[in-house]
């Protein structure tokens, strides 16, 4: 009994082993009563010392908590800046990006080089967290040669051979002359850049993931030689693998920042940008008798092509890449059997099914831990599909009701899934770490559908539901249990993306529970980024009775199939996450036939493009709706800081938008002594510029779903910690931009016009794309 006690072990007894033997010998005699008490006593101890170790770890600030680092700031005399908000009143996230723990530690040494230009660059880094150039716009000034003094790198012209320079022209690595421009580059009226004394910061907001060994997709529509980078066969460029400067006096390059990769810069030398570990990598399937092997791409075949259009054939022994459409064509009659592609591209937030670290909790004892990969050489112990490892569990289940599969690679797995579970059971599907995993369901039954069905183990169907509520009414010792008996367990979705067709859940299941994952809005995507079902939802709720809980996470609409009559609203809850119906007159929210769906949302910090007909909405924060709202309880439930269309009906609002806009033009005109007719055509107008913008609404592109630069105020600084509305809140943009704003006035010299500019990705893409494409509606 007393090896149970917590603590037990040899740490635990570690102040026992100090003691004389002929104590021990006595103590074990008399049934160890000392060898216990100290192992309490021992207890004490080691809180003892991991708070001594805290409060050393406390003397730095690489290894101080999080509430030390303000306080080691005021050592060295950090100011916070006041425009982004409180330190102190702000919760431990938003405390970590208003007081930047990079920043304080390198506070003394950036004073030191205060008004270089390197230094800009690293405030980028410390300060916003974002990669970064610093720009002199004197020098690319068109000016007059001084014999004494010659410059020929500054003040070029133009030179229309030099094609790689035009098409960097009036971006951050622009090299050509230009005339002067008197405007401020920080103007909020009417910005210029090419002033005397004009120096911009560049940043870069997009988060680069890296994907290994992933499946590219066969554009067999186009021809068997044609393939995109994206397994789910859309356009994206391929991002560069951004590698330190020199030292820190260098000025970062296009090769030093996570930058779109360029057709030219690939035709210039493919060897720093390809390869295994770089920028992207090439593998093409050969068969090897029965099987398929794979072989490496030579950098030697590959050309940089435009491929827009497809009409490019590449000769015999080439291998075509358009790296910003993200494209590989291979010569016609050579297509590989199969290509796998190592790349890295670009999102705005770490959220849906992506390579980024997650938040892994660890099998608990007992848990059914099944691993599941495609990828040779294979584990001890994996198998090849998830279908294989729900059917080991089902061998096992009685006796570890806890069942945890994980899929370790990047592969596609085409399967029909039916995840069935019984009361006190729990299963995990999930990534790996640092994985994406794609789940293909396929359309293998003609006369049924192919979803991922999540269901209780016997299902219970509506019949059956009511013959047991009559035999419990009827007699108290019934053969028949109860529902409640028979729901089903939990079920967890972790890290995947799902494509192909839709996720159901159906039954009175205890919990399901979806996090880091995608289910493809519409299904797939064509090459333009724009759905391939845009009407089909990715989840569908068939009377179900359990809590849905998406969080962090990417997925089309929700339809709801309930019994409004025998059942309770389904509860749904999304955090951190976009529903995106496609469109905003398509249904984010609904249900089929019905003009509103039996359930009751939650959501905190979302997006939700489309229109929302549901019963009650018990909670909205932080939160952008792109469609009218429309709900049927209004007697329950806020709706606080969030973007609600006018013409919605909700509950109670709170400091939401374009309310909030509205009142205050009406207060204004009233002050100046208008009539109504007048604050009312005020209203109208400030309900028409209060509108959220956004870089891009189609899921696939590298800036969805973030707020463009021309979004209003009252929407970018409108959450209740004066953040950002909708599933970006959580980056903080805002705060880490006037942190950045205010420390480029400190450290650049006096008389310098300072400015930030957002690298615009969604510029890039009109450029580049053929026909113009921003992917806004």
């Amino acid at each position: 009994m007393n090896d149970l006690m917590p603590g037990a072990g040899a740490q635990a007894d570690r102040l026992f082993e100090l003691l004389p033997a002929v104590h021990r010998a006595r103590d074990e005699e008399a049934g160890h009563p000392l060898r216990d008490l100290l192992r309490v006593i021992a207890e004490e101890v080691d809180l003892i010392e991991r708070d001594l170790e805290g409060l050393y770890d406390n003397w730095f600030v690489e290894t101080s908590a999080d509430w030390v680092v303000p306080y080691l700031g005021e050592l060295v005399g950090y100011e916070p800046v006041a425009e982004a908000g409180d330190p102190s009143a702000a919760t431990p996230e938003l405390a970590r990006a208003l007081v930047p723990r990079q920043e304080v530690a390198n506070l003394v040494r950036a004073l030191r080089r205060k008004g270089t230009l390197a230094l800009l660059e690293e405030l980028g880094r410390d300060v916003a967290g974002w990669p970064a150039r610093a720009v002199e716009y004197a020098r690319l000034l068109a000016v007059m040669a001084d014999p004494d003094f010659p410059h020929p790198d500054r003040g070029r012209t133009v030179d229309l051979h030099d094609a790689d320079a035009i098409e960097l022209l009036d971006g951050p690595f622009d090299r050509l002359a230009h005339t002067v421009d008197v405007r401020r580059p920080g103007s909020h009226r009417a910005p210029g850049r090419y002033g005397i004394d004009s120096v911009a910061l560049w940043v870069w907001r997009t988060r680069v993931r890296h994907l290994v060994s992933s499946p590219a997709a066969c554009l067999e529509e186009v021809s068997p030689s044609s393939f995109t980078f994206s397994v789910l066969g859309n356009d994206a460029p391929i991002f560069r693998r951004a590698q330190p400067e020199a030292d820190a006096t260098t000025i970062a390059g296009e090769a030093n920042l996570p930058v779109p990769l360029r057709r030219r810069a690939l035709a210039d030398d493919p060897s720093a940008v390809y390869g295994p570990g770089l920028t992207f990598d090439l593998e093409i399937g050969v068969r090897r008798g029965s099987g398929i092997a794979r072989e490496p791409v030579p950098a030697g075949r590959l050309v940089a092509a435009d491929l827009s259009d497809w009409s490019y054939r590449p000769r015999p022994g080439t291998v075509a890449v358009d790296p910003e459409l993200g494209r590989v064509a291979f010569p016609p009659g050579h297509a590989p059997h199969g290509l796998w592609v190592e790349y890295r591209y670009g999102a705005s937030a770490d959220i849906g099914g992506g390579p980024y670290p997650r938040r892994l909790a660890t099998p608990a004892p007992g848990t059914f831990h099944q691993t599941v990969t495609q990828t040779k050489p294979y584990p001890t112990g994996s198998v090849r599909s998830i279908g294989a490892a729900l059917e080991r569990w089902e061998k096992v289940r009685d006796k570890t009701p806890t069942c945890l599969i994980e899929i370790l690679d990047n592969e596609v797995y085409a399967e029909t899934l039916v995840v069935a579970v019984r009361r006190g059971e729990s299963v995990e599907i999930r990534a790996a770490q640092r994985t994406r995993p794609v789940i293909h369901l396929l359309d293998r039954t003609r006369n049924a559908a192919d979803a991922f069905v999540i269901t209780t183990e016997p299902p219970l169907d509506q019949d059956e539901y009511e013959d047991a509520k009559t035999d419990r009414k009827g007699a108290e010792d019934c053969e028949q249990p109860p529902p409640e008996d028979r729901r089903g367990g939990c079920v967890r979705l972790d890290g995947l993306l799902v494509t192909g067709r839709a996720v159901r859940v159906e039954g009175p299941l205890q919990r399901v529970e979806i996090v880091d994952c995608t289910l493809v809005p519409g299904w797939g995507l064509r090459p333009d980024c724009d759905p391939a079902r845009p009407s089909e939802p990715s989840l569908e709720l068939y009377s179900c009775r359990g809590p849905i809980l998406v969080n962090r996470s990417v997925l089309g609409s929700i339809q709801v199939y309930a019994d409004e009559v025998t059942s309770d609203p389904v509860e749904v809850t999304l955090c951190d996450s976009v529903l995106d119906a496609t469109s905003d007159a398509r249904e984010a929210v609904g249900a089929p036939n019905w003009p509103l769906a039996h359930a009751s949302l939650t959501l905190r910090d979302c997006t939700v493009i489309g229109q929302v007909q549901t019963h009650a909405i018990t909670l909205a924060e932080n939160t952008i709706f792109t469609g009218r709202v429309r709900v049927a309880r209004r007697q329950i439930g806020c709706v606080r800081y969030s973007y609600v269309p006018p013409g919605s009906r909700t509950p109670r609002r709170h400091r939401c938008q374009p309310d909030a806009a509205e009142a205050a033009a009406r207060s204004e005109a009233a002050a100046d002594g208008l009539g109504p007719a007048e604050r009312e055509e005020r209203a109208r107008l400030a309900r028409q510029l209060v509108v959220p913008v956004f870089e891009s609404t189609r899921y696939g592109t590298p800036s969805y779903p973030r707020l463009g630069p021309t979004c209003p105020a009252e929407i970018v600084r409108g959450a209740d910690d004066e953040s950002e509305m909708g599933a970006g809140h959580d980056l903080y943009e805002p705060q880490r931009l006037a942190n950045l704003r205010a420390r480029l006035e400190q450290y650049t010299p006096a008389r310098s016009d300072t400015a930030v500019l957002v690298a615009d990705l969604a510029a890039y893409d009109v450029r580049h794309r053929p026909g113009g494409y921003t992917g806004d509606h």
